[in-house]
């Protein structure tokens, strides 16, 4: 899953740096499943008051789910996302996205989400194929 990059924001690679909002479009535009999948996480974070939301779902599809893999895989890509919603994000098992209210760091519930423990203790034979 490729980003569909236009000539005109091509050309402003060449030239030099792109800002953040270009780029977050282009990935917007390139990626809607997993844009869609972000920023409802995102929303249901800061609607729930607690700092974390995450999701659960399947993708419906492989192409989906290579969104998601692509998105966040790239360290470009996700932390462009990250300054765009004001979050910090996390990735288990190619759909199990997280956001995380912004100076989550090593301690409490980020910690926690990104250890070994919580990966190993997230695997089921319905993940094997991811």
């Amino acid at each position: 899953m490729s980003l569909t990059v236009d000539d005109r924001l091509l050309e402003r690679a060449r030239q030099g740096e792109v800002d953040d909002a270009a780029f977050v479009a282009c990935v917007r535009d390139s990626l809607p499943y997993a844009w869609q999948v972000i920023g409802d996480v995102v929303g249901r974070m800061r609607a729930s008051g607690e700092g974390f939301a995450d999701n659960q779902v399947p993708p419906p599809d492989e192409k989906a789910r290579g969104e998601l893999l692509r998105a966040l895989a790239s360290d470009a890509m996700r932390g462009a996302l990250e300054r765009h919603f004001g979050v910090r994000l996390a990735f288990q098992n190619c759909h199990r996205v997280a956001a995380f209210a912004p100076g989550a760091g090593t301690a409490g519930r980020y910690a926690t989400f990104v250890s070994p423990r919580a990966q190993l203790l997230n695997q089921s034979p319905e993940f094997l194929d991811c």
